[in-house]
């Protein structure tokens, strides 16, 4: 396609991300990390918004790679493994996020996030810089599962079912 000169064209963001859910188990009941979006889009939701720390997957870079680089970007936590593979899935907008689960804590200090910039209103010219995340927590399976985007929750059972084959 032939674009002229005074028109410029976006490039499509990635239908692929990648990301990583922390884990702990606190009193004998399991609990996720997963985060909550930053930016002036829907500041009193709260339901089906938070997702695990991910993102988009930069040329040649493995899925595990970015998922680890990207959680550290989004929280300011550094990941270790092991890393318990949860597969994919595919969100309502049809990105594809791969995921992986790992144990870690986290001291409860405000997290740091990468910042992005954007324009707000749309159309005003305005840009702001914003925190990709805005938080980020434990939660129970049951609070977790409240939260999260509904096309992430199956993650959740992913996790549940891999952490049960480790102990049978």
């Amino acid at each position: 396609m032939t674009v002229p000169p005074s028109r410029s064209v976006t490039p499509r963001r990635s239908r692929v991300s990648a990301g990583l859910l922390m884990y702990r188990v606190r009193d004998g009941t399991l609990e996720v990390f997963i985060a909550r979006p930053g930016g002036p889009w829907f500041p009193n939701r709260d339901h089906d918004f938070w997702t695990i720390p991910k993102g988009e997957v930069e040329s040649g870079e493995s899925l595990l790679d970015a998922a680890v680089r990207e959680f550290q970007e989004e929280v300011g936590i550094v990941p270790s493994g092991p890393y318990l593979e949860l597969g994919s899935i595919r969100q309502k907008g049809g990105k594809t996020v791969h995921a992986w689960a790992f144990a870690g804590e986290w001291d409860g200090q405000p997290i740091r996030s990468n910042m992005i910039r954007i324009e707000w209103p749309p159309g005003s010219g305005v840009i702001s810089p914003w925190p990709e995340i805005e938080s980020a927590s434990f939660f129970s399976l049951g609070l977790a599962r409240e939260r999260m985007k509904v096309a992430q929750q199956p993650l959740l059972d992913r996790l549940t079912s891999a952490l049960q084959s480790k102990v049978d």
